[in-house]
């Protein structure tokens, strides 16, 4: 098996040098970087991963986690799984530091910045979808810190990958329930959580996209909530009033309870078929009242476990993700398999 030292010796490098290929470090010339790598794969170098991993225990490594949707309750099962695997890489020296904000641009840059001047040497984070987080993540790659999205993505950014559900499908998914689980002229409300959070507005273009072909289902109004439940109560209610028509409800992110209460309250609650996202305690209650019909689940424990897993796995032995994307597993609950 070929070594770094031999490697370095017939590229005419140091070791270090190529160590720093190896690792992703940068600050080596492209055309030096191309001839190392040139020999790694002529040789198949493999790297001894279980001697790299004692090696990284000694690196003290800290990965840094951004999250969105403080007071959304989606986001406890994914802090579960941010926990849970934090608690296993403290076995490795790797200390996992965690930020949680509002639907706010400002705050998560300001994360962003606070988890830097911490020293972490890689990000997980469910990105604000605007062109400064995308700015920042890509600063965040030449400076070689390996970036993960987790929940949502964002655009054209220079991260290593994306763990999450499908959401244009997701929103397909909607689309489909909608149309199996109606009768006659269907008016769709919409109330979803940012226009500024790429995985709500992926879910309604992939039910826009579905519905669309389907001339009896109407898609009558978007709301946004920002995930907040009394927001959700108020604005679904101006909704309800406002259209009278509305017989069917999707909700795209949060703000479940709030918007199942202003249904509840109205007089279309039993002539309304509510499809959601997620089984948070309260749409569970709902789903048992009869209320929501059906709510699409993903996974969320291992939205939060598994971009740590790739990212330390990147930094300890330069492993890249086996995919771009890493979709979790779409899963349908109805009341009779809660």
């Amino acid at each position: 098996m070929a070594t770094i030292k031999e490697i370095a010796a017939l590229a005419g490098v140091s070791r270090g040098t190529v160590d720093r290929v190896l690792n992703h470090r940068g600050d080596v010339n492209p055309q030096t970087e191309e001839k190392i790598m040139k020999i790694v794969r002529a040789l198949d170098y493999k790297p001894n991963k279980a001697g790299i991993v004692l090696a990284a225990q000694k690196k003290n490594l800290k990965l840094g986690v951004v999250l969105l949707g403080v007071g959304n309750p989606f986001f406890d099962d994914v802090l579960a799984g941010v926990r849970e695997k934090a608690e296993e890489l403290a076995g490795y020296n790797c200390s996992v530091l965690i930020k949680q904000t509002e639907y706010s641009l400002q705050q998560q840059l300001d994360a962003i910045d606070a988890l830097l001047s911490e020293g972490i040497n890689g990000l997980a984070i469910s990105p604000y979808n605007d062109s400064a987080v995308r700015e920042k993540i890509d600063g965040l790659d030449r400076a070689g810190i390996p970036v993960v999205t987790l929940n949502t993505d964002i655009e054209n950014a220079r991260r290593i990958a994306y763990v999450g559900s499908n959401f244009y499908k997701s929103g397909e998914t909607a689309g489909a329930l909608i149309r199996l689980m109606t009768k006659g002229e269907v008016h769709v409300g919409i109330i979803s959580g940012s226009q500024n959070i790429l995985c709500h507005t992926e879910r309604i273009s992939g039910f826009a996209h579905i519905v669309a072909s389907h001339p009896n289902i109407h898609i009558v109004d978007t709301i946004t909530n920002n995930d907040d439940d009394q927001v959700s109560f108020d604005l679904t209610k101006k909704l309800l009033s406002d259209h009278p028509e509305i017989n069917a409800v999707y909700f795209t992110a949060g703000g479940v309870y709030g918007g199942c209460r202003a249904i509840e309250d109205s007089v279309r609650k039993n002539d309304t078929v509510v499809i959601t996202n997620d089984l948070v305690p309260t749409t569970r209650q709902y789903m048992e009242k009869g209320l929501i019909a059906a709510t699409i689940c993903q996974q969320p424990f291992q939205q939060g476990s598994l971009p740590l897993a790739i990212l330390f796995a990147y930094l300890a032995t330069g492993e890249m993700p086996a995919s771009e994307n890493i979709y979790v597993d779409v899963d349908i609950r109805i009341r009779e398999n809660l």
